[in-house]
C-alpha cells in the first residue's frame, strides 16, 4: 500500500483546527454551567384554574407565596389561614398562588370546577387558584422545576414531600425560603415575609 505524504504545514493546520474546535466546545459547555443560565422567576408561565394564561412577569414588585394544595388532605384546613394571610397583607403587594396537585396520596382528585367550588364554598378563597399540576415524576410543572432546583432558581434545591408545602419569593423574583406542610401559614416567619418585615 502506498503511503501518502502529508505536508507538515497542512498537518499542523489540521491539528490547530481540531484543538480550536475542542476549545470552543469546552468554553461553550463551561458557559452553560454558569449562573447566567439560571431561569428568571418572571419568565415562568402557568394557567389559572379557569384556564387563563398567567405570566409571572405580572408579579414584579410583589412578594409571593406558592403552595401546592389538596381538597382531601389533613392539612386542607390551612386554606382558612392562607385566606386570612392574604386578606391581611394583600394591600402590601403580597399574593398567594395555590397549585392543586394529586401527586400526594391522591388527595386532589377533583376537576378544576370542583376544586374552585370547594375552595370558595368551604373557605371563601379569593387568592389565585392555579391549574392542577404534577410535581413528582419525570416531568414536573416548570414552576415546580424552578422552585425545587438550585440550578434554575440560583438559591436552593428543595423537595416537596406532601400537600401544602410553601415557597416564598421576594419582590425581586428571588427564591427566599421554603416550609413543609407542618408550618402554619400564620407562623411568625411567614407573617414577617408577607408584611415586609423580613
Amino acid at each position: 500500500m502506498t503511503k501518502v505524504a502529508v505536508p507538515l504545514a497542512l498537518s499542523f493546520s489540521f491539528s490547530v483546527l481540531i484543538a480550536s474546535g475542542l476549545k470552543n466546545y469546552l468554553s461553550s459547555f463551561s458557559k452553560s454551567m454558569q449562573p447566567s443560565s439560571i431561569t428568571s422567576f418572571y419568565d415562568l408561565k402557568a394557567k389559572t384554574i379557569d384556564g387563563k394564561d398567567f405570566s409571572f412577569s405580572s408579579l414584579k414588585g410583589k412578594r409571593v407565596l406558592i403552595v401546592n394544595v389538596a381538597s382531601e388532605c389533613g392539612f386542607t384546613p390551612q386554606y382558612k389561614k392562607l385566606q386570612k394571610l392574604f386578606d391581611d397583607y394583600k394591600d402590601k403587594n403580597f399574593v398567594i398562588l395555590a397549585f392543586p396537585c394529586n401527586d400526594f396520596g391522591g388527595q386532589e382528585p377533583g376537576t378544576a370546577t370542583e376544586i374552585k367550588s370547594f375552595c370558595e364554598k368551604n373557605y371563601g378563597v379569593t387568592f389565585q387558584l392555579m391549574e392542577k399540576v404534577s410535581i413528582k415524576g419525570s416531568n414536573p410543572h416548570p414552576v415546580y422545576q424552578w422552585l425545587t432546583r438550585k440550578d434554575l432558581n440560583g438559591k436552593s434545591d428543595a423537595s416537596v414531600r406532601w400537600n401544602f408545602h410553601k415557597f416564598l419569593i421576594d419582590e425581586n423574583g428571588s427564591w427566599v425560603e421554603d416550609f413543609g406542610s407542618m408550618t402554619d401559614p400564620l407562623s411568625d416567619k411567614i407573617i414577617a415575609f408577607a408584611s415586609r418585615k423580613k
